[in-house]
């Protein structure tokens, strides 16, 4: 048996591929691209079944419906590798048990496995950060929060890895409202290991929610040696330093942002989709003229919208079709969703859940708000359970606030008083006042001014 640098069992006797795995564990941590790493594992050694594994895990986590059969490729071959008496270690059974879940969408099955492996083997750092991803898609916090407090309980600032550790951990602190907490985890994880990108994200939540711009953006612009060297994680970092332009009403800087550094590229990786649809969607709600870069997401939705493996993209997809007025693609993400919401009595499958509880109502919701134009009656109750609901969608405080923000909206439009007041104050007690809050109840006053003169105009006649 071999251990990498992370406290992961290998069965392999290549001390190259071990070696190399290591590399790709650091890279899995620090949000940097990891295939090279994986190529050279396996050519090390054709049989490392952990490097297979990892392979398949990392297809699942890109949401998308033709990944999900590239991960089970990868569980074949894992699987392979067990018949041939190469997955003989605690952390490769580990592994390939997540997989086999993951590839059947069970996430929570998957993370709940990982999560109790690190609880036995103190200080191994792959699986910890596979379940953390795996919670955080499925808007698990408290999971996120227990099992890397669990991590940090066990072993010391020695252990290799734990930087990293730390750095999970000041993320989901910050999710759960403990800011101070929050921001000093995440500060101490950098100092340790600054390629922490996860930890500079944290604090950069910290700053986003208090209202903090300016030291969100001189912290984003001090730690950018560290976060460039990422993967497309670097794009959502750039998303966070768009965020205090737009706050600090540096609009043509967003735009730059948005262009060079936000998309750069015509990804259609749902992380690099959701950063710029929320982006051009929050500017837009600040009546900024956003040209013509709706086309290329639009195109892209329209291309993902029968594809719901993940109902957080899907909400992102259709309000691209929706900016670009693309109705027809709309309807058919929307029916997509609820195919998808009627296989939820296998309650094991995440995502067949979030889709009926709470993202196929979102859908039907923004839809409708878009085709009657905000002339639309209302049932408050049901728009404050679904953004009571919103954090089983996944994502972060910051990403949801894009759908608190859009439901403020359409209950202004509506003239539903209730519904505004009550997602208002559910807002307001994630975020700091803003941009938006200022120029929402500037819009609710003047729905409200309309809604009177209709009335006055309909009891006259």
């Amino acid at each position: 048996m071999r251990l990498d640098t992370y406290a992961g069992q290998h069965s392999s006797t290549s001390d190259s591929a071990v070696s190399a795995f290591s590399q790709a564990v650091f890279a899995v941590a620090a949000h940097r691209p990891a295939l090279e790493d994986l190529k050279a594992t396996l050519l090390a050694d054709p049989d490392f079944a952990s490097a297979h594994a990892l392979k398949g895990l990392g297809c699942v986590l890109l949401g998308k419906s033709e990944n999900f059969t590239s991960a089970g490729v990868c569980l074949t071959d894992v699987r392979r590798c067990a018949d041939a008496g190469h997955v003989t270690t605690p952390s490769e059974q580990a592994l390939m048990a997540a997989l086999t879940h993951a590839v059947e969408g069970r996430f929570a099955k998957a993370a709940e496995g990982l999560e109790a492996h690190a609880l036995v083997h103190p200080g191994e750092l792959l699986p910890l950060k596979i379940a953390n991803a795996l919670r955080f898609m499925n808007g698990e916090l408290g999971h996120m929060r227990r099992a890397t407090a669990a991590a940090l309980a066990a072993v010391g600032p020695d252990t290799p890895g734990y930087g990293f550790i730390l750095g999970m951990n000041a993320f989901s602190l910050e999710e759960a409202g403990a800011m101070g907490e929050a921001e000093r985890a995440g500060r101490r994880a950098v100092e340790l290991e600054p390629a922490d990108a996860w930890a500079v994200h944290a604090v950069s939540h910290v700053f986003e929610m208090r209202g903090r711009v300016a030291a969100g953006t001189r912290w984003l612009n001090e730690t950018r040696g560290g976060w460039s060297a990422c993967n497309n994680f670097a794009y959502h970092l750039a998303w966070h330093l768009a965020l205090y332009e737009l706050e600090a009403g540096r609009f043509d800087e967003v735009l730059h942002l948005y262009d060079t550094e936000v998309r750069p590229t015509g990804s259609d990786d749902f992380r690099d989709m959701a950063n710029a649809v929320s982006l051009l969607w929050r500017l837009e709600q600040l009546d900024v003229d956003v040209g013509g870069r709706w086309e290329a997401l639009a195109t892209i939705a329209g291309r993902r919208r029968t594809d719901t493996s993940y109902v957080f993209a899907s909400l992102h997809y259709l309000l691209a079709l929706l900016a670009r007025g693309d109705l027809a693609a709309a309807d058919e993400l929307v029916a997509g969703l609820g195919e998808s919401a009627a296989y939820a009595t296998d309650t094991s499958v995440t995502q067949h859940r979030v889709a009926r509880d709470i993202g196929l109502p979102l859908a039907e919701l923004l839809l409708r708000a878009h085709r009657t134009k905000g002339h639309m009656s209302w049932l408050s109750t049901d728009m404050v359970r679904i953004a009571g609901d919103l954090p089983r969608i996944g994502g972060s405080h910051a990403q949801r606030d894009l759908f608190l923000r859009t439901l403020i909206d359409v209950a202004a439009q509506a003239g539903d008083r209730v519904g505004f007041a009550a997602v208002t104050r559910m807002r307001a007690e994630l975020k700091a006042l803003d941009r938006f809050a200022v120029a929402a109840e500037r819009r609710a006053g003047q729905a409200r001014v309309r809604s009177s003169a209709v009335n006055r105009l309909a009891a006259a006649g």
